[in-house]
């Protein structure tokens, strides 16, 4: 999906892709799984809705496009006269793609994807998406948890719907653990301070406590940075904010597990995805008995070839006594229409794709984190207790800032902390230069 925010790309490097296809799973909602129907007050309208929408978890077909097709029939059967015409579009293409049609003037009705993408600044303030507020109740939308509905919000209006999360948190290897006679953390949580002491007993013998990559639009490192309170961005996204005591203080901390403590390899920060995640995972190295993962991860490491005994961890806490971790949120964005008729149908087809019962249904068998209370109140991981802890992590989740140049942002901010990993600049360095080139792109 994107080199602008590659822990969403599902069709990245071959290991990513094999991951995520894990993550899907093989098995589609119950037979039995109860059907949403239309509202009494449907509007009338008749005509053709267009969709864009990505494969997700695979039928005994291995259709991944099977859900939102029998959403279309239902809903169709539902709305005699109305068509859903279903785009299927491959995740790695959706961003480009839309940027051709939106360029063109020619978007899709409704589309699925990453909310800081397609219900990003930019677009909201050209015009091109429908806010969906005259369509919900207050009650309806505080259903949804604040840190996916914010992700739709701009100027006190809603422009898009959240479904799921996605979140980075820390894989564990327990046996290593229990190998070096440490004690994971209880309940999952652990200061900085109690995290290093750990990571230090942890490595020896050419192995590590802990390990990971720094790359543009990559965020594994990111919380480290932001445990001491620092954010990227001011709130408003119109000043840089990286350069701040506390987000140095986070990122020196980060240093110092590789070159004060030495609970990292001399390579952290440097390798690509796919050699860290087999140096934690592969069952000839386990290496590393830390690292940070999205979602994805968890899935790939509870099945062959990667299966292992591991539990999830949130990420220390600094000086704020909170733990901090960052994710993002797809879901539904309608775009701009000129028939109200029209716009109403969409927006009851909308719903009808985000009921309480199909966000479980998401959640469940695409191995995301659900976007409603009252959908992960149902327990969609009840049996799986490692993707359950993680679900509780995504709950306080900071998402990625939705600046219109966040890409290049990125970029200009992974490329110097890169430098400070490898050793070149000190963490205030690293951090206040990268500061003087993104107020550049803020300033414009």
């Amino acid at each position: 999906m994107f080199r602008r925010f590659r822990f969403a790309k599902l069709a990245s490097v071959t290991l990513i892709a094999s991951v995520v296809l894990s993550a899907c799973g093989s098995s589609p909602a119950p037979s039995g799984s109860k059907v949403s129907q239309g509202s009494a007050d449907a509007p009338s309208w008749t005509g053709e809705i267009t969709v864009w929408d990505g494969p997700r978890w695979s039928d005994d077909q291995n259709n991944k496009y099977f859900w939102i097709e029998q959403k279309k029939a239902e809903f169709e059967k539902l709305h005699p006269g109305v068509t859903i015409k279903i785009v299927q579009t491959p995740w790695a293409e959706m961003e480009d793609k839309l940027n051709v049609a939106i360029a063109g003037k020619a978007w899709p009705d409704l589309v699925y994807n990453v909310s800081n993408r397609i219900a990003s600044v930019k677009n909201i303030q050209q015009g091109v998406v429908e806010p969906i507020d005259p369509f919900y109740t207050k009650e309806e939308l505080n259903d949804f948890f604040p840190n996916t509905l914010a992700e739709y919000e701009y100027q006190g209006k809603h422009y898009g719907v959240p479904v799921s999360s996605r979140v980075h948190t820390l894989l564990l290897n327990l046996d290593m653990f229990k190998a070096r006679g440490v004690e994971p953390p209880k309940d999952g949580k652990w200061t900085y301070e109690e995290f290093v002491d750990k990571m230090k007993k942890l490595t020896g013998d050419g192995k590590h406590g802990f390990s990971t990559y720094i790359m543009p639009s990559y965020y594994e490192s990111w919380p480290f940075i932001m445990m001491d309170g620092g954010r990227p961005l001011s709130e408003d996204m119109t000043r840089y904010t990286f350069d701040s005591p506390e987000a140095i203080s986070g990122l020196q901390k980060f240093l110092d597990l590789k070159f004060k403590h030495q609970a990292a390899p001399p390579d952290m920060g440097t390798s690509n995805v796919g050699d860290t995640w087999k140096q934690f995972a592969a069952a000839d190295k386990r290496l590393m008995a830390v690292q940070p993962w999205s979602s994805w991860a968890i899935a790939s490491a509870q099945k062959d070839p990667y299966k292992m005994n591991f539990m999830v961890a949130e990420y220390p806490s600094g000086t704020t006594g909170k733990s901090t971790t960052i994710g993002d949120v797809l879901g539904w964005v309608m775009f701009k229409q000129k028939d109200d008729g029209k716009r109403k149908m969409i927006a009851e087809f909308m719903k009808f794709l985000t009921t309480t019962d199909e966000i479980y249904t998401t959640a469940k068998y695409y191995g995301v984190f659900p976007s409603k209370k009252s959908a992960a109140q149902k327990r969609p991981f009840e049996d799986n207790p490692q993707m359950e802890q993680a679900q509780k992590i995504s709950e306080n989740a900071v998402m990625v800032p939705r600046h219109p140049q966040w890409a290049k942002i990125d970029e200009l901010i992974q490329k110097e902390l890169q430098l400070a990993v490898n050793g070149t600049k000190s963490a205030e360095q690293a951090l206040k230069d990268a500061g003087r080139q993104v107020e550049s792109i803020l300033k414009k």
